[in-house]
């Protein structure tokens, strides 16, 4: 398996303060459940074997014995297991008392790390009892009858998984302006985990499940964090047992807080993910020899997606406020783009084809706040429909309504007899074939453009990012366009983008609803019945799994096999057959099309995917498919 996923689990146990057996059992149990739902690291909190909160009692010789008979009593009831684990432990060395995390792994101690920044501030009395490890560099420590590296200069490197290598860190390390988190991944770590007892005041869960979500972004990295439970003494604090797990500035898993049942945080890390933001973003240095770090090996396997949630929809989110701020703020970038140009070029007219569906619904509507901004009326937006072959009275009309509720210019240009005439000039059959379909096409584009030159206008282009990667659009036809304000958008966010646009509009929005329930239709070749219009989805494919399989192929460059298995999580609708077939028919369909993007109109970025060849895309018209297209058919 080449899946570049990694099972990890953020795991708060009940904790008894000072009873080290009962810890110690809890700690098991949840190492065991994390063995059953194949987990590969497992962590848990700070100090979680004594328990956090134990004051003058960590000097005590009976809890510093006791630990290590815990830790060895651990180490030896998990020796069967495959799990690796990070666990807490007040460590004697050199006269000195360190708060550290000791790593390990069937049953043989890796490494142990302690924590770097001591607090001793308002609540916190760490210094009383705790010396920092900021400088315990290149030393080993005995644990439990068996010696192991200990500083904080390790990092935990995979024998099987080359891009997993994790560094190790506690509590407070998290909140200081240099974290060792930092040096990690300069270091190459790729995953950071942070164990904690971190106590919660109000508000401050918030601002830390920000933090970490932060951190995960500035150093392209998964991020575990795993703080002590509510078991904890609450002589003056309380605690809450919070999981956090973040990647690459996205919020994985996030445990709900106060319960003094033990719970567990599952997910899997995207190490492929990673590594092309790393390799992608050459403004990500790594560290240079000043600052060295020893490597201990572990062992790890790949797994499936099973506990990660794979978004079917990549572009449009799926909570609704973040979703209406996706929306507005896409929005927002559209119509600054086409102000700019509108000021650049001195254009105080907007052409736009409407269709009745939802690309030209869109456009329009960034049409017609742009013209407002730029301080004149929304009548200098003309709205052109243009009755073709294949077009349906439904449709029609509700482009009339859509343009007058907008405050757009209504103009209503047949092409008939023009395709036709034109059709007749070529000899043509009148044959329902690509000519037929494509004359249309560039036919609506001469009229726009002229209409254009005739009112010194400029045309406002419709197509969507989602077509332009497919090459559904005619070259010379509704390929091009003076400026194309869709071009950054995918067809799945448009349609959430003309509802949340028309929202406050009573009138607009019921339009709105009406067009995103229509089907998509170029409407280029007459229905075959009474209600039967030419269906986009049926030529090419569900505009739900199109914009899927374009997202991890631009967004992260990722391996067909690796983008199958991801659709079988998303979709389970879909049998594994006909998500390759419609894997293969995108691919298909991208390579033979890339000669209509290297030419394609400016139009501006609005998020992590674009095709424009002068920005994100550059890509050989002529590049073969083959090698994709085999990688496929060598899955089962």
């Amino acid at each position: 398996m080449n899946s570049g996923l990694i099972r990890a689990a953020a795991a708060v146990p009940k904790v008894a303060v000072g009873n080290l057996k009962k810890n110690k059992e809890n700690i098991l149990a949840m190492m065991f459940d994390a063995e059953e739902k194949g987990v590969s690291i497992v962590a848990f909190p700070e100090l979680c074997i004594t328990s956090y909160t134990l004051g003058d009692l960590f000097r005590q010789r009976s809890i510093l014995e006791q630990s290590q008979d815990t830790l060895k009593q651990l180490l030896d009831e998990t020796a069967h297991t495959k799990a690796l684990a990070i666990v807490g432990l007040p460590v004697y060395s050199s006269d000195k008392l360190y708060n550290a995390a000791v790593v390990f792994q069937s049953g043989r101690l890796l490494g142990v790390v302690p924590k770097a920044y001591i607090p001793n501030y308002s609540e916190y009395y760490e210094q009383r009892w705790f010396a920092s490890g900021i400088d315990v560099v290149g030393k080993t420590v005995k644990l439990a009858g068996q010696t192991a590296p200990f500083g904080t200069d390790i990092l935990f490197e995979c024998e099987q998984i080359r891009e997993l290598v994790f560094g190790v860190e506690l509590c407070e390390d998290l909140w200081v302006p240099f974290p060792p988190h930092a040096y990690q991944a300069m270091a190459g770590a790729t995953l950071f985990i942070n164990i904690s007892a971190s106590n919660e005041l109000a508000g401050k869960s918030g601002y830390r499940q920000e933090m970490i979500k932060h951190q995960s972004g500035r150093y392209i990295g998964g991020f575990m964090y795993v703080s002590a439970g509510p078991g904890e003494s609450t002589t003056d604090t309380v605690f809450g047992g919070h999981a956090v797990l973040a990647e690459n500035g996205y919020l994985l898993e996030s445990s709900e807080r106060f319960s003094f049942e033990p719970h567990m945080s599952v997910t899997e890390f995207d190490l492929h993910r990673l590594s092309h933001d790393r390799i992608l973003k050459n403004t990500f240095i790594t560290q240079g020899p000043e600052k060295q770090y020893r490597r201990v090996m572990f062992n790890a396997k790949e797994t499936e997606p099973k506990y990660r949630k794979i978004d079917k929809m990549p572009f449009v989110p799926g909570e609704a406020g973040q979703r209406d701020a996706r929306c507005k703020e896409v929005f927002n970038i559209q119509v600054t783009a086409l102000e700019r140009r509108l000021r650049h070029t001195g254009s105080g007219c907007v052409v736009i084809g409407v269709s009745g569906g939802l690309d030209s619904a869109l456009a329009l509507m960034v049409a017609s706040e742009a013209v407002q901004r730029i301080g004149v009326k929304k009548d200098a937006v003309i709205g052109v429909v243009m009755p073709g072959f294949g077009s349906t009275d439904a449709t029609q009309e509700l482009a009339r309504r859509l343009v007058r509720a907008t405050g757009a210019k209504l103009k209503e240009i047949s092409i008939v007899g023009a395709a036709k005439a034109h059709l007749k000039d070529l000899g043509h059959s009148g044959a329902a074939d690509i000519t037929y379909e494509n004359a249309q096409a560039r036919e609506r584009t001469q009229v726009l453009m002229d209409l254009a030159n005739q009112h010194s206008g400029l045309v406002v282009g419709t197509g969507d990012l989602s077509e332009l990667a497919l090459g559904f659009c005619t070259y010379a036809g509704d390929q091009i366009s003076m400026y194309g304000v869709n071009a950054g958008v995918a067809k799945t966010l448009i349609k959430e983008m003309v509802l949340y646009v028309s929202r406050d509009d009573e009138i607009l929005s019921a339009i709105a609803e009406e067009i995103v329930s229509i089907p998509p239709s170029p409407e280029l070749l007459p229905p075959s019945g009474s209600d039967e219009r030419q269906d986009t989805q049926k030529q090419i494919g569900a505009y739900d799994l199109n914009d899927f399989f374009m997202y991890y192929i631009l967004r992260f460059e990722m391996s067909p096999k690796k983008i199958l298995l991801l659709a079988g999580k998303a979709f389970g609708a879909y049998s594994r057959a006909e998500l390759k077939e419609q894997l293969k028919r995108f691919y298909k369909r991208f390579f033979a099309s890339q000669f209509k993007r290297s030419c394609m109109p400016d139009g501006p970025k609005v998020g992590s995917v674009s095709l424009s060849p002068r920005g994100d895309w550059r890509m050989p018209s002529d590049a073969e498919v083959e090698m994709w297209l085999q990688s496929l058919d060598e899955t089962e």
